[in-house]
């Protein structure tokens, strides 16, 4: 493998997650023998601070030469007077868009080691393993005309949709689906909304072409309930970018902590790979950031980007392991930090690489 890596650490954490996520890369790769390179760039506060915006054209031009993009997280309390247009989140929006990945791939799996940190029952979470997949160019934070008149006291958003747009990220969750448990939820509020009635005619009419997986709907409030008390009924979720944002988030509740989420972002120029956790400026620099998600982020890259199926499975099989040994970051270790070695960031990227190459230097493999 050839793999040409964006690495932009952003605001908050994310430099801190990022480097441990990009350290466990780097073992893998010279244990494979393959060929790493990284760029790093701004992107987010630390950028509007140096460049003046939040997405400099040097930024997205090494984005759009690269093979893959890592992103940490964007965004500070301190920018948050701004107009939306140049807060730390604008830059994202626009990179998402210019790389033009319109399919947002996040998985939410119960970890029985972290069964303890969700206030669901051991027996709702255990075995949950949904695959959310949620369309990332369309919907309500790209919809036009929206704007905010002070003056007046009024603001508005624009839900839009076509049927291209629905169709292509219908496509991609099916294929998955097929690959997985040939189960797809398609989640919606058909009842109200004439985009959502357009969305579900649009899986419908997809989901002839995959006779093989059985598909369902569900409304969005309805689904935040199930997904609290039977999420092992749903293998792939297919929503929308709002509905999308907000479900997989709540899933959070499944794996035990939001630093334990994964995300990939496919079906563009360039792939986008980012932990689905925030900036936590609250908690930045202190060495407190759990680097998990991110970690996991990169067994994504080395999955969709790079090919590598068994080094993207060694990555995830190395963090269950940790955990398995009792490790944990301050956010897994609140309801018994009597009972486990309770790391900090670094010290858990370190014990995740020495895993790792553990896993990949074993003899069985």
């Amino acid at each position: 493998m050839n793999l040409k890596i964006l690495v932009m650490a952003g605001d908050g954490i994310g430099p801190e997650v990022t480097k441990e996520a990009v350290a466990v890369l780097q073992e893998v790769a010279e244990i494979g023998g393959h060929k790493l390179t990284l760029e790093a760039k701004r992107i987010g506060g630390v950028a509007i601070v140096q460049d003046g915006t939040p997405l400099p054209d040097d930024t997205l031009k090494a984005a759009l030469d690269s093979d893959a993009v890592l992103l940490g997280a964007v965004g500070g309390n301190e920018f948050n007077s701004l107009p939306p247009d140049k807060r730390p989140e604008a830059g994202l929006l626009k990179i998402r868009a210019e790389l033009g990945g319109f399919a947002n791939l996040r998985p939410a799996f119960a970890f029985k080691e972290l069964a303890v940190n969700s206030p669901l029952r051991p027996e709702i979470i255990n075995g949950v393993d949904i695959l959310f997949v949620r369309e990332l160019l369309g919907g309500l934070y790209f919809g036009q005309p929206r704007a905010w008149d002070r003056e007046k006291g009024e603001s508005w958003n624009t839900m839009r949709y076509t049927r291209d747009e629905v169709a292509r990220v219908a496509h991609i969750a099916f294929g998955l689906a097929k690959r997985r448990r040939k189960k797809l939820t398609s989640v919606d509020k058909a009842n109200v909304l004439e985009v959502s009635q357009l969305w579900r005619a649009t899986v419908n009419e997809v989901a002839a072409e995959f006779p093989d997986v059985m598909v369902e709907h569900q409304y969005v409030d309805a689904m935040a309930m199930h997904l609290m008390n039977q999420p092992r009924n749903y293998d792939v979720v297919l929503t929308e970018n709002l509905f999308g944002d907000i479900l997989s988030d709540e899933s959070a509740v499944i794996t035990g902590s939001l630093g334990m989420l994964p995300s990939a972002t496919i079906g563009g120029k360039v792939n986008l790979y980012e932990p689905v956790h925030g900036s936590a400026p609250d908690i930045a620099g202190k060495g407190l950031a759990n680097p998990l998600g991110a970690i996991l982020t990169g067994a994504l890259i080395l999955r969709h980007s790079g090919g590598l199926e068994a080094e993207a499975a060694a990555i995830e099989a190395s963090v269950r392991k940790v955990l398995e040994q009792g490790f944990r970051t301050p956010d897994l270790a609140r309801s018994n930090p009597q009972g486990f070695t309770v790391l900090k960031t670094a010290e858990m990227g370190a014990k995740v690489r020495e895993t790792v190459k553990e896993q990949l230097l074993a003899p069985s493999r």
